[in-house]
C-alpha cells in the first residue's frame, strides 16, 4: 500500500525508511559492544553447570582465580544484595545457591583483561554435585504434578452438555515446539561504575527500567543509584524483556566488586544454553460440532513447559488462554492450562506471548473438524467466525469482552478473492490426483490478537521533547529500539505535531535517567504507548508556541499554523526557527514531558474476566506449499497476506514487519527445532544444528498488502500494532503442509502432524505417526 498523494513527504503515513538504515548498511549503528571501551574494561564469562538437577557439593575455583588476566571471580555468595533476576517472583537466582536447577544454569562468573581470557578461566572450575531426579518435558511435569505456577481454569456456558448433545464429537492431541530468539546481537551489558556508589548500565534490553530495578536489588541499592541506557538492539522478539537481567546484574556486581568497567557478551552457545525460549505446549482438545462444522463446544488442556522458574510464564500462558479462540466465537468452553516445572531453561517471552500457542491450539480443531466433516477448511472457519453486527451475544469472548472492532468477514473475503483461493484450491486438488510424489496443499488462516499488556500497570508511558532555540528537537521516551521502527515512527508523528521535516527531529537514547518507570517495549504497543505520551509533549510546547504569537499579533491561539517548517497566523508568516528563538527570549518554555496511559482496559486476574485489550489487529493469509513424500522435504510456493495495521504511521516499516514476522512465525512452524539430549542439555545451541529460515526458504511469490482500515479506537493518528500479530500470518504454512500430508493419506484423514513440520516430522505424519 502506499502512502496517499496528500500525505506530506515527512509526516506520519509515509513510507519513511527506517531512521538508522543507512547506519546499519555501512556498519555504522553502535551497539553496545560497539560502545568504545573506557581504559580498563574488564571481559566477563559465565561458568556454567553440565547438569540438569542436582545438589551442588563443592565448587573449586582456585583454577579459575590462577588463570591467566583473572581479576576476579564472584558466586553466589559475593552478591551484595538480593540472588534474584525474576521479573515476578524471586524464584530466579542470578548465580547457583546450592541447588541446580537446568543444564547450563550459571555457577559462578569471572572478570578478565580479555573476553577470552575470561571464558578460558571459566572452563577450569571443578564442579562436585550430587544427581537429583529431573523433570525435562511437560509430559513429566504434568504426570508428576510439577506446577511453575498454579493451573487456571477458564469456563463458559454449559460445555458437559454441549458436548453430549453435540452430533459429531473429535478428540485429539498435537504436540508445539519451542523456538530459540535468535537476535543477531546476542545477550550483552556493560557496568560503569561511577562516584558515590553509582553505576551506569549500556545493555541489550527491551525493559530498561527492569534492568535498573533488578540491578539495584542485587548490589543492595535504591534504584535512583542505577541508570540504564539502552539505544539500539541487534533484535530482541521478547528474548530481551527479563533475560537480559541475569547479563545485568552479574556484569554489575563484578563492576562494583572490582571498581573497573565490566563487560559481559554471551557468544552463541552459551547464550542459546542460558536463555528462555518460546514456550513448547502439548495441546488436547475435545471438540462438538454440527454438520455444518459450526462449534458447540469445546475441551482444551493446555500444558506448556515453563522451566525452572515463573518468569513471564503466568502471563504468557494467560494470553494463551485469551486467544484460544483466534477469531471464532465460542458459545460453551472449558479451558484448562497447566504450567509445568522442569529442570530446563525458563522459558520466556517470545513475539506473541502465548498468543500464537492458543491460536495453534483452535487451528487445529478447526482443521480436524472441516477434514472429519469433508468441507472445506476455509468453509468451517468462517461459519465459526464471530458475528460483525454489534451487540450480538456471539461476538463475547470467552473472558467476557465485546468485540466491537470485527472486521475479519470483509478482510478475509478480499484476500480469498485476490488471491484465487477457490480457483487454486481446484487447481491443487486436480494436481494431487495425477502426482503420486510431490503433493500441494493450501490453507487460508486468521488472526484476531488482542493488544495491550495484559498486566494492566503497564499500560503506561512518558516521553521528554525538547524543542532547542535553533528549531531542532530532541526526543527522549521510554520505548526501546530493536530493529522494529520504533524510533522512525515516533520521529515522524514528533515531526507532524511541529510541522518539521523529520530531519529537524532526532531520538535521543533510551535512558532512565531521562524518562523514569518505563513498560518494557512488549506486547506490540510500543508505537501506541510512546507515541501518545511523545505526541502529548508536543502538543503542549506546541501550545506555547501558539500562545506566544497570538499575544504578539493579537489573535486567538487557534489562528496559529504550525507547518511546513514555518509559523504563520493572519499577516503573519515566518520560519519555524526564527519563532522559537524569539520565544527562548521571551521566555518561553520550550520542552515538557508526556504521559499516556491507554483507556478502557480492565480486567480481573483472579476471574480472567473484563477487557484486557484495547483493540485487535486482524489479518489473514494463504499459503501454497509443496511436500515430497518420499524424503519429507517441502516448499513454501506462494504467500498472499492481507493485514489491518489501521492507518499507517510507516507502511514501508509495516510491510516490513509483517514480512519478518511472517517468516519468523514459518521457522518456527517448519524448521526451528529444539532438541534436548537425555541429560537435558539442549543439543540444538548453534546455527550448525538449529535452522532458523534462510533467504532460500522464502516464497518465490509473497504477497503483502495492508487492509483499509481505521482503528476505531483514539489510537495514535488511528493505528493498529504491527509488532507481533503477523506472526501467527504463519499458520497458513503450517495448516496447508497439513493438507498435502492429508492429501497423500487419502479422504477424512486427520494427520498426526506435530510442530516444527520438518521433514522427519512429515515422513512420521505420512507414516502414520511412527517412523522405522
Amino acid at each position: 500500500m502506499s502512502a496517499p498523494d496528500r500525505i506530506p513527504p515527512t509526516s506520519a503515513g509515509a513510507g519513511l525508511p527506517h531512521e538508522s538504515a543507512h547506519l546499519h548498511v555501512t556498519g555504522r549503528a553502535t551497539y553496545v559492544d560497539d560502545v568504545p571501551a573506557p581504559v580498563g574494561t574488564l571481559h566477563a564469562a559465565l561458568g556454567l553447570s553440565n547438569l540438569a538437577h542436582g545438589r551442588l557439593l563443592s565448587l573449586d575455583l582456585s583454577a579459575v582465580r590462577a588463570a591467566p588476566g583473572v581479576r576476579a571471580v564472584i558466586t553466589a555468595a559475593d552478591i551484595p544484595g538480593l540472588n534474584d533476576c525474576g521479573p515476578v517472583r524471586r524464584d530466579d537466582p542470578i548465580l547457583c545457591a546450592g541447588e541446580i536447577l537446568f543444564h547450563g544454569q550459571p555457577l559462578f562468573a569471572v572478570a578478565a583483561d580479555s573476553h577470552e581470557q575470561a571464558r578460558r578461566a571459566a572452563r577450569l572450575a571443578r564442579v562436585e554435585a550430587e544427581p537429583l531426579p529431573a523433570l525435562l518435558d511437560a509430559e513429566s511435569a504434568a504426570a508428576a504434578k510439577s506446577w511453575v505456577l498454579p493451573p487456571v481454569r477458564v469456563q463458559k456456558g454449559d460445555t458437559v452438555t454441549a458436548l453430549a448433545s453435540a452430533p459429531h464429537r473429535l478428540q485429539g492431541t498435537v504436540r508445539l515446539g519451542g523456538q530459540e530468539h535468535f537476535y543477531l546481537e546476542g545477550q550483552i551489558a556493560c557496568a560503569l561504575p561511577r562516584e558515590d556508589d553509582t553505576l551506569h548500565l549500556l545493555t541489550s534490553t527491551q525493559h530498561p527500567t527492569e534492568m535498573q530495578h533488578v540491578v539495584a536489588r542485587a548490589l543492595g541499592w535504591r534504584m535512583h543509584q542505577v541508570s540504564a541506557e539502552c539505544r539500539r538492539m541487534g533484535g530482541g522478539f521478547g528474548g530481551k524483556e527479563s533475560q537480559s537481567a541475569q547479563i545485568a546484574c552479574v556484569a554489575a556486581v563484578l563492576a562494583v566488586r572490582t571498581g573497573r568497567p565490566v563487560k559481559l557478551r554471551l557468544d552463541r552457545d552459551d547464550d542459546m544454553r542460558i536463555t528462555g525460549k518460546r514456550h513448547d505446549f502439548v495441546i488436547e482438545y475435545e471438540a462438538g460440532f454440527g454438520e455444518d462444522g459450526q462449534i458447540h463446544g469445546l475441551k482444551l488442556v493446555l500444558t506448556s513447559r515453563c522451566g525452572f522458574s515463573a518468569d513471564l510464564s503466568g502471563p504468557v500462558n494467560d494470553r494463551a488462554i485469551f486467544h484460544a479462540d483466534n477469531a471464532y466465537y465460542l458459545d460453551a468452553v472449558d479451558i484448562l492450562s497447566l504450567r509445568g516445572l522442569t529442570h530446563t531453561v525458563s522459558n520466556t517471552a517470545f513475539r506473541g506471548f502465548g498468543g500464537p500457542q492458543g491460536i495453534f491450539a483452535i487451528e487445529t480443531v478447526i482443521d480436524d473438524i472441516a477434514r472429519h466433516l469433508g468441507r472445506d477448511a476455509l468453509d468451517v472457519r468462517r461459519i465459526n467466525f464471530y458475528w460483525d453486527s454489534h451487540g450480538d451475544t456471539r461476538n463475547v469472548t470467552h473472558y467476557g469482552m465485546q468485540v466491537e472492532d470485527n472486521v475479519i468477514h470483509p478482510l478475509v473475503t478480499q484476500l480469498s478473492a485476490r488471491s484465487d483461493y477457490s480457483v487454486r484450491r481446484a487447481a491443487i486438488d486436480a494436481f494431487n490426483a495425477a502426482s503420486p510424489v510431490i503433493k500441494k496443499g493450501l490453507a487460508l488462516t486468521p488472526v484476531k490478537f488482542g493488544i495491550s499488556f495484559t498486566a494492566t500497570f503497564y499500560n503506561q508511558a512518558g516521553a521528554l521533547v525538547h524543542v532547542y532555540n535553533d528549531g531542532t528537537v530532541l526526543v527522549s521516551h521510554g520505548g526501546t529500539e530493536m530493529g522494529q521502527g520504533l524510533y522512525t515512527k515516533i520521529r515522524q508523528i514528533v515531526a507532524q505535531e511541529f510541522g518539521l521535516s523529520v530531519d529537524a527531529v532526532r531520538l535521543s537514547a533510551t535512558d532512565t535517567s531521562r524518562v523514569p518507570n518505563t513498560s518494557a517495549t512488549a506486547a506490540s504497543s510500543g508505537t501506541d504507548l510512546n507515541g501518545k505520551a511523545a505526541q502529548a509533549a508536543c502538543q503542549a510546547i506546541r501550545r506555547r508556541i501558539a500562545g506566544f504569537v497570538a499575544g504578539r499579533l493579537g489573535v486567538e491561539k487557534d489562528a496559529v499554523v504550525l507547518a511546513n517548517g514555518r509559523v504563520s497566523a493572519p499577516g503573519f508568516d515566518a520560519p519555524f526557527a526564527a519563532v522559537v528563538s524569539d520565544a527562548y527570549l521571551a521566555r518561553v518554555q520550550l520542552w515538557d514531558a508526556g504521559f499516556y496511559k491507554t483507556p478502557k482496559i480492565h480486567y480481573d486476574p483472579a476471574t480472567m474476566q473484563g477487557r484486557p485489550f484495547y483493540y485487535f489487529s486482524y489479518g489473514a493469509s494463504v499459503s501454497e506449499v509443496a511436500i515430497d513424500t518420499l524424503t519429507g522435504e517441502s516448499k513454501v510456493l506462494r504467500v498472499d497476506i492481507l493485514h489491518d495495521v489501521g492507518r499507517s504511521i510507516n507502511p514501508a516499516i509495516d510491510i516490513g514487519q509483517i514480512e519478518g514476522g511472517f517468516i519468523q512465525g514459518m521457522g518456527w512452524l517448519t524448521t526451528e527445532e529444539l532438541v534436548y539430549a537425555s541429560d537435558g542439555g539442549l543439543a540444538t545451541h548453534a546455527p550448525s544444528t538449529y535452522k532458523i529460515p534462510a533467504v532460500s526458504d522464502l516464497p518465490r511469490d509473497f504477497r503483502v498488502a495492508l487492509f483499509d482500515n481505521a482503528n476505531m479506537e483514539d489510537s495514535i493518528h488511528r493505528a493498529k500494532a504491527v509488532g507481533e500479530p503477523p506472526l501467527m500470518l504463519a499458520m497458513s504454512v503450517f495448516f496447508a503442509l497439513r493438507d498435502a500430508v492429508a492429501a497423500a493419506l487419502g479422504p477424512g484423514a486427520r494427520p498426526a502432524l506435530d510442530a516444527p513440520a520438518t521433514p522427519e516430522a512429515i515422513l512420521k505424519a505420512l507414516h502414520g505417526g511412527t517412523l522405522s
